[in-house]
């Protein structure tokens, strides 16, 4: 069987594949052969590989990081059941240690959610430098044409100040979910949102206000937030593989949409630790790092306090911070940096082990010690799937090919088909979007590009293609469980289908996520 390199170097969701599922054959899985023009990619995932991402690496001690202090977050994070996906930790500009949980690996990017936040106000900040708008700017100045006839005074007093401390006026959150679905312009709908309070009085949390920031950047310079900060910011730190989604209007969305990697992240950390300089150049203002670092605000929440787009910690520490807890937190008294990606319901959870163990794990220089040895075993060893074991059942050779017609249902779902090839179960799902397939190994982990998105089990995300790693067993004769991990993201789906003669009834429900966790059944007859 021939496949294509399933993880060759890429952006996010470009992997071309075929529209329509074609059916199995004992030992051939159709369209492998030549992914690019009928299918995608089905394999077993693709090894572990080296960093290349062009930081430094150091021995924990000798950067005064201690070993014994890592193990012990490790341990108080898998005694929680936390669910981590990378971690790194640096000191002084060196990597000394981190790890991610298989199949998660290096070379991933991984969805970030709002830590997107405080990557898109370092475009605020350069289009500062140049002058393009100032802190002090009338929102509604930038676009007269979505202002409406009867714009409230408190609308029309809101400064790009307002938005960048989450001060704005706004009495509740929108949240990047509510807008996704729309496919009208989504300044239009901030413009509809009231504004009771007082713009700068009181801090309301908002990804409509990051989206605004990002939409003056465009309207003022002419280019997309990501466009614009590539060769400024992002090229200079080797921030290469990333995507960031793009609205209806062509706006980059500033607090929600984009996906790098764990060293990126890193590297974001590190150039606020060294105060906006990056291997000798100077990308952002020492005078601007400070400014968004520091308490502007207290926080709706009853923590520490905000700055522009990065929230303050205890111990003068700071940080962005995305949904399900995606983190990169700086500690600048002791020139460090914490990053994480992970599938965690409230960082509520999370946040009182990171500042148990940070900074205390920050201390005097020494050399290696048996705890050094032993972080660094830990690490090559970390996995968050289990092994899988092969199970049969005398149902797979009855279902084997058969397509099911849905009964009516709110998923815009209309049939489902199981094909079998040796230890590999296609699930292949018809809607109104199209035809999607995920292919699943019996015994073995199966890595893949697909259009089975999670939607409104994901955030409302549904971008073109998710890369999935996919696995399944019968959990009993009449009962076939698959579990897909989408790599890229925090999302892990367990589907259910329990068969009864000719009728199946599949169940989907997901790890965590904003909304529904579970979608209603699915009924079907062959």
């Amino acid at each position: 069987m021939t496949f294509t390199d399933p993880l060759s170097r890429r952006r996010f969701g470009v992997l071309a594949m075929g529209g329509a599922a074609a059916p199995l054959v004992p030992g051939v899985l159709s369209g492998c052969a030549n992914a690019a023009q009928a299918g995608p990619a089905v394999g077993p995932v693709a090894p572990h590989l080296s960093a290349h991402d062009g930081l430094p690496r150091a021995l924990p001690e000798a950067k005064g990081v201690s070993s014994e202090r890592i193990l012990a977050f490790l341990d108080d994070v898998a005694a929680a059941g936390l669910e981590l996906h990378s971690f790194m930790v640096a000191r002084h500009g060196s990597v000394v240690a981190e790890g991610w949980w298989w199949p998660y690996q290096p070379q991933r990017i991984h969805m970030t959610h709002s830590l997107t936040k405080s990557v898109m106000v370092c475009g605020v900040a350069l289009a500062l430098d140049e002058k393009r708008f100032g802190l002090d700017d009338k929102v509604v100045s930038f676009f007269p044409e979505h202002v409406p006839a009867d714009a409230s005074d408190n609308l029309k007093a809101m400064t790009v100040r307002n938005l960048l401390t989450m001060q704005c006026g706004h009495e509740k959150e929108t949240s990047g979910s509510v807008w996704r679905p729309i496919k009208t312009s989504w300044v239009a709908e901030f413009m509809k949102i009231p504004v009771p309070i007082t713009p700068g009085t009181k801090m309301v949390y908002t990804s409509a206000a990051s989206y605004m920031l990002s939409a003056i950047v465009t309207k003022t310079t002419g280019m997309k937030l990501a466009d614009y900060i590539k060769p400024r910011l992002l090229d200079p730190m080797g921030i290469k593989d990333f995507h960031w989604d793009v609205s209806p209007e062509g706006v980059t969305p500033g607090g929600n949409g984009l996906s790098w990697t764990t060293a990126d992240s890193m590297k974001l950390g590190l150039l606020h630790a060294q105060k906006g300089k990056w291997q000798g150049k100077q990308l952002l203002s020492a005078e601007w790092v400070a400014d968004a670092t520091r308490f502007q605000t207290p926080d709706d929440d009853g923590g520490v306090g905000y700055g522009y787009q990065w929230w303050m910690g205890p111990s003068k520490a700071y940080f962005g911070l995305g949904l399900f807890t995606q983190m990169a937190i700086v500690f600048p008294e002791q020139d460090a940096v914490v990053a994480f990606f992970s599938a965690i319901d409230g960082s509520k959870k999370l946040k009182p082990l990171i500042w148990k163990h940070f900074p205390a794990a920050f201390v005097e220089a020494t050399p290696a010690t048996p705890a050094t040895a032993a972080l660094r075993k830990r690490t090559e060893s970390l996995r968050l799937l289990p092994t899988l074991s092969k199970t049969r059942s005398p149902v797979a050779a009855r279902i084997a090919g058969k397509t099911f017609t849905l009964a009516g249902n709110d998923q815009s779902a209309r049939s489902v088909t199981f094909d079998m090839a040796g230890d590999r179960l296609r699930y292949t799902l018809v809607d109104d979007r199209g035809t999607h397939s995920i292919t699943s190994g019996l015994g073995e982990w199966l890595e893949q590009d697909t259009t089975m998105t999670g939607a409104r089990l994901h955030h409302e995300y549904e971008p073109d293609r998710m890369r999935v790693v996919a696995g399944a067993r019968w959990v009993d004769d009449n009962r076939l469980e698959m579990t897909w991990q989408y790599v890229e993201a925090a999302f892990r789906d367990t589907l259910v289908c329990t068969f009864d003669g000719d009728k199946v009834s599949i169940d989907r429900s997901v790890n965590l996520n904003s909304g529904e966790r579970k979608l209603p059944t699915l009924s079907g007859t062959i």
